[in-house]
């Protein structure tokens, strides 16, 4: 595919302070592309401004954090119309997913060089993801995460407050089912991913997680105690497995609780005391770096 035209859409809220017009006109300019750009506001976010774009350019580029690239990514579902990345937030999971550049100008400059891939997506209750689900711990992390402390320490900010989280966080019991094998399990954290990665280094959440493999995988923190919360660090800095966490692949999966639970769907907030989840493969059409694709 040759792209012609790309239209930005532009978060100014996001967690870096950077000139990125100026870095815009730079990199079209040199690589004689047609452009625009469209900005978010509180009342039209990024998911709103790209479903006005169908027919309307060749791709869109989200600069922003990685709220804004899900929101993207949810209207663009199923569509032709292929998304890419230039990281402006504070994780970056999904340009470090894919091996963009977290450099703004060089990830723009790149753009034509990119291939176009198709990735897999989740849903949940009838509600388009592209990174996670996350309940327990891993939920109130995100949630809890002060936006001064993320302005000053960056993606630390969410480490910070899951540590303070953890000391305190009840297990819960969930009924599994996963592709049809029912699970009783009881832990602190449950997370349903599609991307492996953390959004801090080039770690992951556990090892071989695919956004291309048509599959979603579930972990499952049993304890929050202290040896549990250092043997997950091991297991995280040396790729590892570890027994303080449970861990399986699925296509389709019921989670039941007890009672309402709080969750996380990529960025946002919800409560429920059943989620229906699926995967959704090579759904979404991601322009990334040359060498990934291949």
């Amino acid at each position: 595919m040759k792209i012609k035209h790309i239209h930005f859409i532009i978060n100014p809220a996001s967690g870096k302070e950077e000139p990125i017009l100026s870095y815009i006109n730079r990199a079209m300019t040199e690589r004689k592309l047609d452009w625009d750009i469209s900005v978010t506001k509180k009342n039209n976010n990024a998911g709103e401004l790209a479903r006005k774009l169908f027919g309307r350019t060749d791709l869109i580029a989200v600069y922003g954090g990685d709220g804004c690239v899900t929101e993207v990514a949810a209207a663009l579902q199923g569509s032709n119309l292929p998304m890419a990345i230039i990281p402006g937030g504070t994780a970056n999971v999904m340009a470090r997913e894919f091996g963009v550049s977290l450099d703004p100008l060089e990830a723009l400059r790149a753009l034509p060089d990119g291939k176009i891939k198709k990735v897999d997506m989740g849903n949940v209750n009838g509600m388009p993801f592209l990174l996670r689900v996350n309940l327990g711990i891993m939920a109130d992390m995100v949630t809890g995460a002060d936006r001064e402390l993320k302005n000053k320490v960056g993606q630390l900010a969410y480490g910070v407050t899951a540590v303070k989280t953890a000391v305190t966080a009840e297990p819960v019991n969930y009924e599994l089912n996963i592709d049809g094998e029912k699970v009783s399990a009881k832990g602190v954290s449950l997370t349903i991913t599609n991307s492996g990665h953390m959004g801090v280094g080039d770690f992951a959440l556990q090892p071989g997680i695919s956004i291309f493999d048509g599959k979603l995988d579930i972990i499952l923190l049993k304890e929050n105690n202290l040896s549990s919360l250092l043997k997950i660090a091991g297991t995280t800095l040396l790729q590892q497995k570890s027994n303080v966490l449970e861990h399986w692949t699925a296509k389709k999966m019921t989670i039941s609780m007890a009672k309402k639970q709080s969750f996380i769907c990529d960025d946002k907030e919800m409560k429920a005391k059943q989620l229906k989840i699926t995967i959704i493969p090579a759904s979404l059409k991601m322009l990334i770096p040359k060498e990934k694709a291949e």
